[in-house]
């Protein structure tokens, strides 16, 4: 159940995206910035949905889908400017990592369940470890798994939306503290099987 290997039949909607932020000069490292930027700001209406009014939620939502888009956009872009490198690549998966700390971060902040937080944090980072350190140790880069980043991205914003009109608490937690479960579950879960994966494959 993974979105990423889908990433290649999104590529005509993409033109018109890749085609603006050339003509304007923008590079494939700012566009892999502005999207950071969109999850800082995400993770600010996240906490904001959680402490002042609900209606931050769809605002952070929103956000999460455009650092998801963005992060596509860049890759393409590259390719369209012909300027991939290995240095790009390394600070789209830097800040691309920060990025899932930052909007946890925020929903953790929003709800003040900083162990939820921790739990959700560490799987979705031990996720993208393996799946980067199975190249370093001489396999393909590993995507697979339950819950890939693009699914990640999407269930977040899903939930965003949700969580708006759900406002309220539902067996003792809000649906953004469910969320930071599954996160913390699934993403542990998924870590392990991209492990028993790449531990398979060395044999």
């Amino acid at each position: 159940m993974t979105l990423d290997k889908f990433r290649p039949y999104v590529s005509r909607f993409l033109d018109p995206f890749v085609k603006g932020f050339d003509k304007v000069g923008m590079t494939p490292d700012g566009v892999s910035i502005l999207a950071f930027g969109m999850a800082v700001l995400a993770a600010g209406a996240f906490m904001l949905g959680g402490r002042a009014d609900p209606v931050w939620y769809a605002v952070a939502a929103t956000l999460v889908f455009l650092n998801g888009w963005l992060d596509i956009v860049d890759g393409a872009l590259a390719r369209e400017q012909n300027v991939a490198s290995a240095g790009g690549d390394l600070l789209d998966h830097v800040l691309d990592r920060y990025a899932d700390i930052v909007i946890i971060a925020g929903l953790a902040a929003g709800i003040g369940d900083y162990l939820l937080g921790f739990l959700a944090v560490t799987g979705v980072v031990m996720t993208s470890y393996l799946g980067t350190q199975a190249q370093a140790v001489g396999l393909d880069r590993v995507y697979g798994g339950l819950v890939g980043r693009a699914d990640r991205l999407a269930i977040i914003g899903i939930v965003g939306f949700l969580a708006f009109p759900l406002a309220g608490e539902y067996g003792g937690l809000t649906l953004t503290g469910w969320l930071l479960v599954f996160l913390a579950v699934v993403g542990h879960l998924t870590a392990l099987q991209r492990f028993v994966h790449s531990w398979s494959a060395l044999e």
